[in-house]
Formats: structure tokens, sequence, C-alpha cells
């Protein structure tokens, strides 16, 4: 079976750096796959994905080196079972904002005895290029939990929250976070609430063993929030890394007529 090098580069202190895919296109996704990143994420939480086209695009991810991973709708353990069944190699659950949620992705994640994930399928154990019975006997250890810090309560509880075992990273959803707490959604702020907001959930993630990651929309921000200590990082999303080269392009276009 498969090693999931993002879990191991995260459980060493490395940080690991990918991207959004927000297009629901297999051709779009097999392109980015063919990149490098360390990870792309199907994000079924924005955007009009199904399930089906979520699924071809985990194999084709999966089919190079870079880690297939998907945003789900909600936190619920349909939402879970779904993606990893159809060939995620692990998750990112939006708007986790106390402990027993916090808890029930992890056991939606796991197959017993460490949670209540059910056992069926044969999808995700192609995607890690192994068979049904060695998928279930190591899919705990190799399945990634993300769960996102993006509201003000995630900030508070973040002890109870980031201390539930079973978890590989904490994420920041910036817009959100801002939101929550009455302030202009935006993805960079030197808003002095919101850098302590930030710091807090970075230490906290550390204390407790977690890797702290963060949604960012430039490579300058990527650099910088490693250098900081952050770990589990998305640069834009291949729809805005297109429009954002399509943009300059134009400009450059434009400046020279």
């Amino acid at each position: 079976m498969r090693v999931n090098q993002v879990k191991r580069k995260l459980q060493a202190g490395e940080p690991s750096v990918g991207t959004w895919l927000s297009l629901g296109s297999p051709t779009a996704a097999r392109f980015m796959a063919q990149v490098g990143f360390d990870w792309l994420t199907v994000d079924l939480e924005h955007n009009p994905i199904s399930i089906e086209t979520a699924a071809t695009c985990f194999a084709l991810i999966s089919a190079t080196e870079t880690a297939p991973l998907a945003r789900i709708p909600w936190n619920t353990g349909e939402n879970i079972k779904r993606v990893l069944d159809s060939g995620a190699w692990g998750i990112v659950v939006p708007m986790v904002c106390s402990r027993p949620e916090a808890e029930a992705a992890v056991a939606a994640a796991k197959h017993p005895p460490e949670g209540v994930r059910s056992i069926g399928g044969s999808l995700h154990a192609l995607s890690f290029g192994t068979d049904g019975g060695t998928y279930y006997a190591r899919a705990n250890e190799e399945i990634l939990v993300v769960i996102q810090a993006e509201h003000i309560r995630a900030v508070e509880q973040a002890d109870e929250i980031f201390s539930v075992p079973g978890l590989d990273a904490v994420f920041v959803g910036p817009n959100d976070l801002l939101a929550s707490m009455g302030k202009k959604p935006r993805m960079e702020t030197e808003d002095p609430d919101f850098v302590e907001a930030l710091e807090h959930i970075r230490t906290t993630a550390k204390k407790y063993g977690v890797a702290p990651g963060i949604h960012v929309g430039t490579v300058e921000a990527v650099q910088r929030r490693i250098a900081e200590g952050w770990q589990f990082i998305a640069l834009a999303s291949e729809l805005g890394l297109m429009l954002g080269a399509a943009h300059q392009a134009l400009e450059a276009l434009k400046a020279g007529l």
C-alpha cells in the first residue's frame, strides 16, 4: 500500500504545500496533478462537484506522486465516508467549532476500533495501489484528517478542539474567520485581532502535535507563513492561478500597446 507522504511530512514537522481544485474538471485535475504540488484538494463544499466527478479526479491525481484530498460539504459521516470510499487520501472538514465536532470527524474517517467508518467499496484500495484487506488494515494510518478553524468559536475553544486524538492538521480559512469576527473577509490583513487569533491557532496546534495550516493567495505569503511555522498551506486554487496568469498576461499586453 502506498504511503501518504503528506501525512508523513506533517508528522515530521515539515511544510506541505498544495492547492484547491474548484472547477470540477477532471481534465484540469489531471494537468494540475502533473505540476508537483504535495496535494490537491477537490473542493466539494463551495462548488457544484458531484461525487462521481470527484472520484474521477481522485483517480487521476493518485496516478501521480500528488495526494488527492477532499474538502467535504459539511461535517457528516456520510460526506466523509463517500469521499474516502471514492479514493480520497484525506479530508478537510469545514467549520469545526467544538470538541464533539472534531471527535465526530475523526471517528467518521477511521475504521473500528478507532472510529465508526464502515467497511466496503473498492476505489479506496485502488487509489492507494493495494487490495481491500490491506487497505482496511492500514487506512487509519494513512488517511489525513484536517479540520478547519474558520470561526472565532474555534479560536476560543482551540485547546479543547486541537487536543482530540487523531487530528493531523488544523486549517484556517481567513475569509470565514474574519467574517465571524465581524470584519471584512479577505485573505490577508494586519488587523491585530486577526493576527492574534492566527497566533493562538498556530501555537495551540503545535502544542498538541497538530500541524497548523492556512490558505494564502501568493507565493510570497506561502514563504512567509512557512517561516512563521505554518505547515499545511494551500496556495490559491487552480481557478485563481489560471485567472491570475491571464490577468497578468493581459496587463502586460495592454502595457505594450
